[in-house]
């Protein structure tokens, strides 16, 4: 007989305090399940200075307007019922999305009145500016002809970016141009056997690429703004490059305006680092949206892939080649500060050995003022000596009667001799 045991309960074992919030987290923003035909008004919002209290209290007193219920606290989604639509919401480290669905198309298509499912003044009241908007329309396939026939009337035909995803259960299009509305337009045209969960699943990664895609592009815009002082930062160190050779350099006044270049390259640095950060990871989440979808060529048309390679990929290929500029300019700059060093040194090690032979010439010159010295004193020195001895041999005189000019002819050579060998050995014992 086999005896079943079941799993074990596990309570001796304690769990981190991030477990369960981080293992929900995966499950935490779940696709919107849509029926053709449906609609949705899509909004994103972002801030240069997120806040998240102002964030939430613009949701809710979206949610007041049609009694819904609140999220919970620190929420950073939400989903639920207001009025006859379905209300989702998201909340993004630089953006917070609304996305409102409802069932029908609007007539006549992408019809404006669709987005006054957010009331005007609950729009001018949001805390951040609108980064991108967009109308949704969900409808059956009725063949290839009439979703031409639709797109082309819908969309700007050179701009019209179309394809067959997910095994040609649906096909999506857009142009990804604002409309007179101020909106982007995008169509999802479904088959009879797609089901509700793969079309929200669609619609939210369409919201996502236009979204990432927005953001994105902000990179450019900075890059656009930065261009004009790295042209001159790169000017002026070329020019401050080609002076260190020139034998008029003055090393203070240089080093002085490479420090100021350095500076500007530093801020300029730290001022773009976030911004060229998100702008990768925007990038990357973007392409890999499209690659999800898994499109397939529409009768020709160009893709979503082929779309962001002509248009999308050029504007993060700028982004990426500033970034090396401003990378390059600043390794240029810490060369040129090396140069600059080795220029200092160098004239400082010519000041030094400059110095240190003048000094050599006025240690010989002092060696040879000593020695006249020391000459000197030896004559002084022996002279009081030979007048000290006269006086000591004074008796000798008188009792040999030998003149005092012999005695003194006689000791001053005795005298001298003795002098110069102490002042000798004074120099051994010193030395």
């Amino acid at each position: 007989m086999k005896i079943f045991v079941g799993p074990r309960t596990m309570t001796s074992i304690p769990d981190h305090p991030l477990r369960y919030a981080m293992a929900n987290e995966l499950h935490a923003r779940p696709f919107p399940t849509l029926h053709a035909p449906a609609r949705a008004a899509y909004l994103a919002i972002t801030s240069e200075t997120p806040d998240r209290a102002a964030e939430r209290a613009h949701l809710i007193a979206l949610l007041d307007r049609y009694g819904a219920a609140h999220p919970q606290p620190d929420a950073t989604h939400y989903s639920g019922q207001i009025g006859k639509h379905m209300l989702k919401w998201e909340s993004h480290s630089e953006f917070v999305t609304y996305t409102i669905f409802g069932d029908g198309n609007a007539i006549p298509p992408f019809d404006a009145s669709t987005f006054a499912m957010f009331p005007d003044d609950w729009l001018r009241s949001c805390p951040g500016t609108r980064i991108t908007s967009a109308l949704i329309r969900v409808e059956m396939c009725d063949g290839d002809d009439g979703i031409i026939d639709k797109t082309t009337q819908w969309f700007v035909p050179e701009s019209l970016a179309i394809a067959r995803v997910l095994e040609d259960e649906l096909v999506v299009a857009t142009d990804f141009r604002i409309d007179p509305a101020g909106h982007m337009r995008m169509a999802v045209f479904a088959r009879q056997e797609t089901g509700g969960r793969r079309i929200g699943r669609v619609v939210q990664r369409l919201c996502e690429i236009e979204t990432y895609k927005a953001m994105a592009m902000l990179g450019l815009a900075k890059v656009r703004d930065m261009g004009p002082d790295l042209s001159m930062l790169d000017k002026q160190l070329s020019s401050l490059v080609a002076e260190l050779n020139s034998d008029t350099l003055k090393s203070d006044e240089t080093l002085r305006q490479l420090l100021q270049i350095s500076a500007a390259l530093e801020n300029a640095v730290a001022r773009s680092a976030y911004r060229f950060g998100a702008t990768r990871a925007y990038e990357a989440i973007v392409n890999q949206r499209i690659f999800i979808l898994r499109g397939d060529r529409f009768l020709g048309r160009q893709t979503f892939g082929e779309f962001m390679m002509r248009r999308f990929d050029p504007a993060m290929r700028t982004v990426e080649s500033t970034q090396s500029r401003l990378q390059s300019l600043t390794d240029r700059a810490a060369r040129a500060s090396d140069l600059l060093r080795t220029r200092v040194d160098v004239e400082r090690s010519a000041q030094n050995q400059d110095l240190l032979t003048s000094m050599d010439k006025r240690a010989d010159l002092q060696l040879r003022l000593q020695r006249t010295v020391e000459g000197l004193s030896v004559v002084a020195i022996s002279y009081y000596a030979v007048s000290l001895a006269l006086y000591v041999l004074g008796p000798v005189e008188k009792a040999y009667g030998i003149s005092k000019t012999m005695l003194a002819a006689g000791v001053t050579p005795v005298v001298l001799i003795v002098v110069w060998l102490l002042i000798q050995r004074i120099h051994r014992k010193m030395h």
